[in-house]
């Protein structure tokens, strides 16, 4: 075992909101237990060269953030993967790319920073978790029960908010999935196996309407079959 791998060494102790405070991060906020900052570049340009210097200091760190690079702005998201949070690793590593925006003319927006999750109601989620993994191509969360989530760290989590059993919804909103259409019939498979139901056909290739166990429907969608 390394160094690196013991428990109790300060690069391995996940901090809490109070703990990254204490740090005065100025561009960072802790969301979910990663560190986030949006620094507007004004161009594409700025941009990609403000990611560049951000790959630079990540591999001379030996440690690699999550980018978002779109006209006008950079996203960044800092999390020690290997710990489960945000560390120490990673306050040294915002305060580098804070020094490098900056150094671009590149402020920091904290008050546009959010990470949306989706809650759904149910009264057991063990029993719909594995429909809905398989369907999104999630994965259980270890540590966290009652959530399932993007290993990619792309697309909302979807977590359980406890409730009495009751019949099957009528629900006011449901998940749309477009996904490539030679992806689709293995996710319906998969979907199936974890214990769905394929509720419609009739509009395929444009989309299908499976449902969990408890009938909470989502519909997996594609571009082919559209006028």
């Amino acid at each position: 075992m390394t160094d690196l791998d013991q428990p109790d060494q300060p690069d391995q102790h996940v901090l809490d909101g109070h703990a990254v405070e204490a740090e005065q991060l100025a561009d960072w906020r802790l969301l979910f237990r990663t560190l986030h900052a949006r620094f507007e570049t004004g161009d594409f340009a700025t941009g990609v060269r403000l990611v560049v210097q951000v790959g630079e200091l990540a591999e001379a760190a030996g440690h690699h953030p999550e980018l978002d690079l779109s006209y006008g702005h950079v996203v960044v998201r800092l999390r020690s993967h290997d710990a489960g949070g945000t560390t120490q690793r990673d306050v040294r590593l915002a305060r580098e790319i804070s020094a490098a925006a900056a150094g671009l003319g590149a402020p920091a927006r904290p008050d546009l920073l959010s990470v949306l999750e989706l809650g759904l109601d149910t009264a057991d989620w063990d029993e719909i978790a594995p429909f809905w993994a398989a369907l999104l191509d999630y994965e259980v969360r270890p540590g966290l029960a009652g959530e399932v989530h993007d290993p990619h760290g792309t697309r909302p989590a979807v977590w359980a908010q406890r409730t009495e059993p009751h019949e099957t919804p009528r629900q006011r909103w449901h998940l749309d999935l477009r996904v490539p259409p030679e992806v689709v019939e293995p996710r319906i498979a998969a979907a199936l196996a974890a214990g769905g139901t394929l509720v419609s056909d009739e509009r395929a290739p444009a989309f299908w309407v499976l449902a969990d166990v408890q009938g909470n429907q989502a519909c997996l969608t594609t571009w082919q079959g559209r006028d």
